[in-house]
């Protein structure tokens, strides 16, 4: 599993803890950036990883910021992205099983390292249920193409 991961300078302290850790696990991860804690925009960031979900290059994306919010609401933006911002493990199996999340947003200064390696476990190890659930996130995705052409 490819994983594409990203942060803003609020995050950026545990996103140099979960790379590692992603990397110890044997997937394959690709981080781009923030590099260091000088202030930067973080939809910068978020937009990086959500395209590059959206495109295909990448099966699951992580986006940690001070909140997580403005990265989650930024990534959601993009076609194809369902990102979902979450401090907790349960959350975190639901929105793979029920909503196929592709995209997960976290708040560097609202999660400590072990939790947020907890919940960054069970997301990636979650399946997604399909069945019922396929049918809204089709749903989601086909209402978001429809807004994409209205604001043409």
């Amino acid at each position: 599993m490819k994983i594409i991961v990203g942060c803003d300078h609020g995050g950026y302290e545990l996103k140099e803890k979960v790379v590692p850790h992603l990397k110890s696990q044997n997937y394959d991860v690709e981080d781009v950036g923030t590099h260091s804690m000088e202030s930067v925009d973080y939809p910068v960031y978020a937009l990086k990883v959500a395209r590059a979900i959206a495109d295909g290059r990448a099966d699951r994306g992580i986006l940690i910021c001070g909140s997580g919010i403005g990265m989650c609401m930024t990534a959601n933006r993009v076609s194809g992205v369902r990102a979902i911002q979450i401090s907790e493990p349960y959350a975190a199996k639901m929105s793979r099983r029920h909503n196929d999340s592709n995209i997960l947003c976290l708040g560097g200064r609202f999660i400590g390292q072990d939790l947020a390696f907890e919940v960054v476990d069970t997301w990636l190890k979650e399946p997604f249920e399909g069945g019922r659930h396929q049918r809204r996130v089709d749903l989601m995705d086909s209402l978001a193409a429809e807004s994409i052409k209205e604001d043409r």
